[in-house]
């Protein structure tokens, strides 16, 4: 073994490092159980739903529910040496259940907070994106969650199946929800590393951020929907 006694800093070994179009980042889970066949035949049909934009299809929205707690695992960020932050916290598991949408071509992002999930819960929801949405046909893609597929919802699925549809996405395949990035960009930017005294005070926070980030949805767009 060659031994050219070159030593380089840190610094530099990270430049050399970006040149080689390299990036330091933390890996991500996978689900162990998803079905490659099934995530390929769904990346597939999403090809030609795209295609379908502006012709049979209007509006493409992915949906999706997340909880976001008062308080989040803490992050990295800068501290000076010696002077490590310290996030108070009261223990507690209190938080905010939301369920929203993205829309894929206009980057738009709309949520509700609700005390539960459940199918009364997101028939509701449905009529309210069609409220959002008054004209042209919408096709919404969601996971497999229990609520999404409920009988009581299926009456007016079948009354509105001219103007909504709904598209599964594979089994254990969260990575293919493009609206999940929404909520690890959200509690990055709002919860992590804060305190707040309390859910309201979270309640506040998240709205703000997404009134926010609606304001330049362009933004949303390079950020969550580039990818598929």
């Amino acid at each position: 073994m060659l031994n050219f006694k070159i030593i380089i800093k840190h610094s530099s070994m990270a430049v050399i490092l970006h040149r080689l179009n390299l990036s330091y980042t933390r890996p991500t889970y996978v689900l162990k159980k998803a079905d490659k066949e099934k995530q390929e035949v769904f990346k597939t049909d999403f090809e030609t739903l795209k295609k379908h934009l502006d012709g049979l299809v209007d509006t493409i929205l992915f949906q999706d529910e997340s909880m976001i707690r008062d308080y989040q695992a803490i992050q990295k960020t800068w501290f000076v040496k010696g002077q490590q932050r310290k996030i108070p916290t009261y223990g507690k598991n209190a938080g905010v259940k939301l369920i929203g949408i993205l829309d894929y071509e206009t980057g738009h992002v709309y949520c509700e907070e609700h005390d539960k999930y459940d199918a009364v819960v997101f028939l509701e929801f449905l009529k309210k994106v069609l409220s959002q949405y008054p004209k042209g046909k919408i096709v919404i893609v969601l996971d497999n969650a229990r609520i999404h597929h409920a009988k009581l919802i299926q009456p007016f699925l079948e009354e509105m199946k001219d103007r909504l549809e709904l598209m599964f996405l594979p089994p254990y395949s969260p990575e293919l929800n493009l609206i999940e990035g929404l909520w690890g960009w959200l509690k990055s930017s709002v919860v992590n590393n804060v305190f707040f005294k309390s859910v309201n005070r979270v309640k506040d926070s998240i709205q703000n951020f997404i009134r926010t980030i609606n304001k330049v949805p362009t933004a949303t767009i390079d950020r969550l929907c580039v990818r598929m």
